[in-house]
């Protein structure tokens, strides 16, 4: 009988403290992990202590414990996050906008002038204001992704069979062999250069589905701020994160 057999089902996650303060881990095991590994996620603070398949959670549970005082110091630089609530900033385009609940009645989101930063107007139940707030934001992106995908397909003379938004936490967008495009709906919240040029990145792939020096020209010439964009992504990337 294989030792994986004869071990206890794993817990979902382990819990150390510091210095009166509690911090879950997510526990995950890798077959193919020769040690341990611990990992702070800068974009949503989640904690990730990852083994490989022979190692014992007490083992794990020890070594989680001597890095606590890391973890703590980790989570101290995750921004804090920004629900969508009324009176939240959130960016819109990269704009700052203020979350205001206008009417308990179901109604449209839209953005309104204010005294300060612009607005983003909703209208329902308090209960579903997160909800309707993505939805919206969910929208606005395909919206700009399609105007975006319209103006390049011309110039390639290709375009995409299908675009798929979601919430992706390792790229921003991807292209897969089939045509099909994804892209996180988080890049409503950057400055429009930034969806620009990752529509612009993404549809270069269906010529060229590499990272050539023949597909960095193919970009390039389609778009003339790559530079400018994956600056701003490394730069604030991944507070776009700490949204809703």
């Amino acid at each position: 009988m294989s030792f994986a057999l004869l071990r206890r089902p794993d817990p979902g996650h382990l819990e150390v403290q510091h210095e009166g303060a509690s911090f879950q881990i997510a526990l995950r095991r890798r077959p193919t992990a020769r040690r341990i590994t611990l990992r702070v996620s800068a974009a949503t603070g989640e904690v990730v202590i990852t083994l490989p398949s022979r190692t014992a959670v007490n083992t794990a549970q020890r070594f989680a414990t001597s890095h606590a005082g890391w973890i703590a110091a980790r989570l101290a630089r995750v921004p804090e996050r920004v629900q969508f609530v009324p009176d939240a900033i959130l960016p819109l385009r990269g704009e700052p906008h203020r979350v205001h609940l206008r009417d308990t009645r179901s109604g449209t989101v839209r953005v309104e002038a204010g005294e300060g930063d612009p607005v983003l107007s909703v209208s329902c139940d308090p209960a579903h204001v997160p909800r309707r707030i993505r939805d919206y934001l969910t929208r606005e992106a395909r919206r700009d992704l399609l105007e975006a995908v319209e103006r390049y397909a011309p110039l390639l003379g290709q375009r995409p069979v299908r675009i798929t938004l979601r919430d992706t936490r390792s790229r921003w967008g991807s292209c897969t062999a089939r045509g099909e495009l994804n892209f996180s709906w988080r890049l409503i919240l950057a400055p429009p250069m930034v969806l620009d040029y990752l529509v612009a990145h993404e549809m270069a792939h269906l010529r060229e589905m590499n990272h050539s020096a023949r597909y960095w020209a193919l970009l390039r010439g389609l778009c003339p701020n790559v530079d400018a964009a994956e600056a701003w992504l490394k730069r604030n990337g991944t507070s776009l994160h700490r949204y809703g």
